[in-house]
């Protein structure tokens, strides 16, 4: 069989054979998967998953490299954004399989192990970094976004190996941190000079093929006041009644932004693939005072092809503007923005390339054809991102089904995430190409 034929030309009983292994190993892959989010990767907090994660495919012969993000790059390299100092304390793992007689194209399979925080965890129906299964579903921080898949990463590999199957490609397993804040995790796999034929993350997207991928630009807002006695509040200006009226205002260049969507075919019946979000705010020093400081961090997303300095500067103008026109703001100190994470274009994935023939064939193959391959866009940040924009990658990003991602009680459906393995596997198969 030759490197490069596509999952459909291998034999069916291949594809049963792989599949079949696949299944025979799931509960243990859901053991794995229970360990990986039992482990609370908030950011800071990755070192003991990235531990696991290294011992497990040390174990499988994998060789390992760990390193760290590389804050020396901040405003150097372009793919890096603005991080705090603790953002760069985290490592990366890149384990690498080398094919085997040769002639096959490379894969690298990408994904991420930091997670947003929980929330209030007494709204959870079970604790958070406690995994549960119910009726098919895994529930827990992290459970969809996105350890799910990884463990199909890992063990699509896994089942590829138990089939007997070699790959011919070299491939990839990554597993990063700075996801969830800067990219810059994923930046430094690529400034370390990891490059691939193919790149492929399986993050939750319901079993579709992200077709495109929203920029995003993520701020801190510093609003000052006028702080003063409540006896005589007319000389003060309250940094918190200010925040409130930038927020409107920004709410407003919100609404023109989402206005373009007519005019991009892939956003175009999405309501709001902008998504203003004013994520935390904190303001004022003292209950019985004029607060003096408020202070906002968000995200605000932008289109595929938009330069992000272009979409910076138009937020930062607007911010200027409201001090300008709004009378409440004078005498006041103006408000400041901050760019404080990431800040990144997005990518479209042109249809027709040979990475997306060999997953729809995959897919098709791990359903006996039962569900062809749609696409759609994805209105948010992901990894995948750095690699298209900086590396000039085919990224395919495709994941299993996923419920109140960064929500209440996150789970991800465990029969999907049965099929992502397996279409990862056959994809790596008809990808790499196979000895047998």
């Amino acid at each position: 069989m030759g490197p490069h034929e596509r999952p459909s030309s291998l034999s069916p009983e291949l594809v049963r054979r792989i599949c079949a292994a696949v299944d025979e190993r799931f509960d243990e892959q859901v053991a794995f998967l229970s360990d990986l989010v039992r482990h609370v990767s908030l950011r800071g907090r990755e070192e003991a998953v990235q531990d696991m994660v290294e011992g497990s495919l040390r174990a499988r012969g994998y060789d390992i490299d760990r390193f760290p993000v590389d804050g020396a790059l901040v405003g150097i390299h372009p793919a890096f954004s603005w991080a705090a100092e603790e953002h760069l304390r985290g490592t990366n793992i890149v384990a690498t399989m080398k094919g085997r007689g040769g002639g096959g194209r490379s894969l690298a399979l990408n994904a991420h192990v930091d997670v947003v925080p929980a929330g209030v965890e007494d709204r959870w129906s079970s604790p958070p970094f406690e995994p549960v299964v119910r009726d098919g579903w895994m529930h827990g921080r992290g459970s969809a976004d996105m350890k799910a898949g990884l463990s199909a990463n890992v063990f699509a590999l896994d089942a590829l190996q138990a089939a007997g199957v070699s790959l011919r490609g070299d491939v990839q397993v990554h597993s990063v941190v700075e996801e969830e804040t800067t990219g810059n995790g994923a930046a430094s796999v690529l400034a370390r000079g990891y490059r691939a034929d193919a790149f492929l993350c399986p993050e939750p997207t319901d079993e579709r093929l992200v077709r495109a991928n929203s920029g995003i630009a993520k701020f801190a807002l510093e609003v000052s006041g006028i702080p003063t006695h409540p006896q005589e509040p007319g000389k003060g200006r309250s940094a918190i009644d200010l925040a409130v009226r930038l927020m409107a205002r920004l709410r407003e260049l919100e609404a023109r932004w989402i206005a373009e969507r007519l005019d991009k075919p892939h956003f175009a019946a999405i309501p709001n693939p902008v998504s203003l979000t004013f994520g935390t705010i904190s303001g004022g020093e003292w209950q019985a005072s004029v607060a003096s400081a408020c202070r906002i961090k968000g995200r605000i997303g932008f289109y595929p092809g938009d330069d992000p300095r272009r979409r910076t500067r138009e937020f930062e103008d607007c911010v200027a503007s409201t001090t300008g026109d709004d009378p409440a703001f004078a005498g006041a100190p103006s408000p400041t923005v901050h760019w404080n994470g990431s800040v990144h274009a997005g990518y479209e994935l042109e249809p027709g390339t040979a990475a997306e023939a060999v997953l729809s064939s995959a897919h098709a193959a791990a359903r006996e054809g039962a569900d062809g391959l749609r696409s759609s866009p994805m209105p948010c940040y992901l990894d995948a991102a750095v690699f298209a924009v900086h590396g000039g990658m085919t990224t395919l990003v495709y994941g299993p089904v996923g419920e109140r991602i960064h929500g209440i009680d996150e789970r991800v459906d465990l029969a999907s995430l049965r099929r992502v393995t397996k279409t990862i596997a056959l994809f790596a198969a008809g990808w790499c190409g196979i000895d047998v």
